[in-house]
């Protein structure tokens, strides 16, 4: 996976009706928005076609953005059986289309990526899609009309918040040990005397 500073991701909402999609570059520590938008699949009456959509359609997103990594949120359990399955069909098939360019693929539950942006895992779909317009800067021109998109790039950027965590560079056993290592960040205590 990679972790550098500069590179591309892309977010996908899975959909067997609509699926959304959001596109990241990362630029130092900023994401910024490349794209979002959704893939209509209602025109298809046979979910076969849609997934053969899907999979064009995800691959030719791949082809002109070139992401780095995919981020794509997990079906949650729901209590239909048959909408689980054909929404399990759809996720493989977008990873299908990112595998097949070699690109890593990381999952996320919806809660994980609801609780990354707004800080609240039971977030609505609205308060996320305000949150990433805030975040990311986006006009009121150019938010999508359908939330699938912004869940899609949701799942991005959940991604980037995850993957861009600051390492430290030295591990401590104790306070102690970090006084010992690092004297010049702590203070002895003593007040100067003011002259």
């Amino acid at each position: 996976m990679n972790t550098t500073n500069d590179r591309i991701i892309i977010g996908i909402d899975p959909g067997t009706n609509v699926m959304g999609y959001g596109v990241l570059r990362i630029v130092g520590n900023t994401p910024e928005l490349m794209t979002l938008g959704v893939i209509q699949l209602n025109k298809f009456e046979s979910h076969y076609l849609r997934l053969r959509r899907i999979f064009e359609r995800v691959l030719g997103l791949i082809e002109q953005y070139l992401p780095d990594e995919m981020a794509i949120e997990a079906p949650f359990f729901g209590k239909n059986v048959q909408s689980m399955l054909k929404l399990g069909r759809a996720q493989g098939v977008a990873m299908a289309a990112a595998l097949s360019r070699d690109i890593p693929i990381t999952e996320y539950a919806p809660l994980k990526i609801k609780m990354s942006i707004t800080g609240n895992g039971s977030a609505s779909k609205e308060q996320v899609a305000a949150m990433l317009q805030r975040i990311l800067h986006i006009p009121d021109e150019n938010m999508p009309p359908l939330l699938d998109a912004t869940d899609g790039l949701a799942a991005a950027l959940c991604h980037f918040y995850q993957t861009n965590r600051p390492h430290l560079e030295k591990s401590y056993n104790s306070w102690k040990d970090f006084i010992n290592k690092n004297p010049d960040k702590v203070s002895s205590g003593k007040k100067s005397d003011p002259k």
